[in-house]
């Protein structure tokens, strides 16, 4: 079944992805035009210093439609000094009208595997949460092979405007939802069973669509912000309703959360 973007271009926005990367030197301008003709927004998180200046011109150069969150990712923690942190903070309260959320952040136990550095990464992570607060951003989270810790962190610093990025603990939808926060779901739900719980559990009002791209091209076919239309026909079938109503819902459900209603 064909299915036309613009029919609903007012609403999609990929709540997900990194525009940033090095994977888009070569082709970015056309890339971002391509999304610029069927998708409301795209918003970015960029999780290392050395990117943070070229997200900035990139936000710049496409205000209105790129926006990024700036975030330090758990998996180089073993890299992060205070000078780092503190950089951080004074990086993002510098250039604040550019940034949409604090992300994204949170544990990484598959990568990360030492005690002290785990520890290290719960500590950092609390600190992420509070600096989100004092600044009135949303917080955009990474789990992987820790979710408990991670989920007791944001219940114990009553964390409330949250966005779990490619959550995949399906056990755990009805404690997400019961705290308020929310799930962005991206194309992994093509091969994994897990995700696609996941996705069917979550409740419409809590759901958005991601990419993650350049990351998860599964087929020869890359993957950009463009790819949320498959991932929104998946979600659409495993919750058994239409395609529209995944597609609106979402991308409502984003432009709230980032607050860019008004503004893109």
């Amino acid at each position: 079944m064909l299915i036309s973007f613009r029919r609903e271009k007012g609403h999609v926005i990929d709540a997900h992805c990194h525009i940033e990367q090095d994977d888009y030197d070569g082709d970015r301008e056309q890339v971002i035009a391509e999304c610029k003709n069927e998708l409301r927004a795209i918003v970015c998180s960029a999780t290392q210093s050395k990117h943070f200046s070229k997200a900035l011109e990139i936000a710049k150069a496409h205000e209105g439609f790129v926006f990024f969150a700036f975030g330090i990712h758990p998996e180089y923690v073993k890299d992060v000094a205070a000078e780092d942190i503190a950089d951080f903070k004074e990086f993002v309260k510098a250039n604040k009208r550019h940034v949409v959320a604090i992300g994204e952040v949170g544990l990484d136990y598959h990568w990360v595997t030492e005690s002290k550095w785990q520890e290290k990464q719960r500590t950092l992570f609390r600190e992420m949460i509070r600096f989100a607060k004092h600044e009135n951003l949303p917080l955009v989270i990474h789990c992987r092979d820790a979710i408990q810790d991670l989920l007791a962190i944001l219940e114990d610093e009553r964390a409330e405007r949250v966005l779990l990025h490619m959550f995949g603990s399906h056990n755990d939808v009805e404690r997400v939802v019961k705290n308020g926060w929310n799930i962005s779901c991206n194309y992994i739900i093509s091969r994994s069973k897990t995700y696609r719980k996941v996705a069917k559990k979550c409740p419409m009002e809590n759901l958005m669509l991601e990419t993650d791209s350049p990351w998860l091209s599964f087929t020869d076919e890359r993957n950009t912000p463009l790819t949320i239309k498959k991932v929104a026909e998946k979600i659409a079938e495993e919750k058994g309703i239409g395609f529209d109503e995944v597609w609106k819902a979402c991308g409502q459900n984003a432009s709230k959360f980032f607050g860019l209603n008004g503004i893109c």
